[in-house]
């Protein structure tokens, strides 16, 4: 089980209620202080997964409140194990919106400071795309794989899809960009690694990436699924990151060699893969985080929120099955012809 350390500062009467507030919510300790006649602090041990919860009653009970602010800690280790009542867990199990997750304030922090279009952003992007391009062009398995390993493609397409959940236009544009930003790097990148050299589009690594096929939309659907519990569980993204980088970095760098080289038609059957897998992640990502009960706090913003999110699901579905008629007629009559 996972924990996290809430800590809210105030004014001795605020942080009495506030004691009364957590008790309520059944947390598994809370502690007080005074740290003089004006100032007090609150110290709550939580189970992660109902954080929001607590956070969200303090929230909406002092949030007006001037200097209001909770912090929260990751908490390591406690000993002696915390122990829960189990009929208290019961019933606060149906009372809860949310599924296995941390809370809506510690998933945004974490999934919008990822998904910035920075310097060492864009420097991942280029290594990745490096060494994806001499991947592809050596058949090489291992080394694209270990293009993979280090492409940033995760974090800007969850924070896309949180964004589209939560109705947050600010996120979305910063997700966008830098999107934006990492995919038009890699293009540019591969068309430079395709002119440059010898690109052979019979080798095997290249082929399997110019043929798409109906299979590849479940392999997206799934990593973008994937990609979305390992941040609202807050383990690891890395490995999944890696399960995202399959279904996005290759195709796109594929798409640059053929262009760069001079095989158009090659280009094109790469470019619907990329697209189709864009596509996939984004929509399973936004169904994943509505199944798991993330929701903007206020009913003001969540009313914006279900706009923008039959809007997004809209669009995404739209055009999926779009490029899924494109995928069957590709590989019926064009396809096989490419290679004959």
């Amino acid at each position: 089980m996972t924990y996290r350390l809430l800590e809210l500062m105030g004014s001795p009467e605020t942080i009495k209620e506030a004691h009364d507030i957590a008790e309520e919510e059944n947390v598994l300790g809370v502690w007080t202080d005074n740290l003089d006649k004006d100032e007090a602090v609150m110290r709550a041990l939580v189970d992660a997964e109902r954080t929001e919860s607590l956070s969200d009653a303090l929230t909406n009970r002092f949030g007006n409140e001037e200097g209001f602010r909770i912090m929260l800690f990751s908490v390591e280790a406690t000993l002696p194990k915390p122990e829960e009542n189990e009929d208290e867990a019961s019933e606060d199990s149906e009372e809860e919106q949310y599924i296995g997750r941390i809370s809506r304030e510690e998933l945004y922090s974490n999934i919008s400071n990822s998904g910035e279009p920075d310097a060492v952003y864009i420097a991942m992007v280029v290594l990745s795309t490096l060494v994806a391009g001499v991947g592809l062009i050596l058949n090489d398995v291992a080394t694209i794989i270990g293009a993979m390993v280090i492409a940033p493609l995760l974090a800007p397409n969850v924070s896309m899809a949180l964004a589209a959940t939560l109705g947050d236009l600010e996120l979305g544009w910063e997700a966008l960009k830098a999107n934006a930003v990492g995919l038009l790097t890699s293009l540019v990148i591969s068309v430079l690694m395709g002119m440059m050299f010898a690109v052979n589009p019979e080798t095997e690594q290249i082929m399997t990436r110019t043929m798409v096929d109906l299979k590849h939309i479940i392999i997206a659907l799934a990593a973008g699924s994937a990609g979305v519990l390992a941040f609202t569980r807050g383990v690891s993204a890395a490995i999944v990151g890696v399960m995202v980088a399959v279904a996005l970095l290759p195709p796109l760098v594929n798409v640059g060699l053929m262009l760069g080289a001079g095989y158009t038609t090659l280009a094109l059957g790469s470019g619907i893969l990329t697209l189709t897998n864009l596509i996939c992640i984004n929509l399973a990502a936004i169904l994943t985080f509505l199944v798991q009960g993330v929701r903007p706090r206020s009913w003001w913003e969540a009313k914006n929120a279900k706009k923008a999110q039959r809007i997004a699901i809209g669009i995404w579905f739209g055009l999926l099955l779009i490029l899924a008629a494109i995928i069957w007629y590709w590989g019926e009559f064009i396809g096989p012809d490419l290679f004959s």
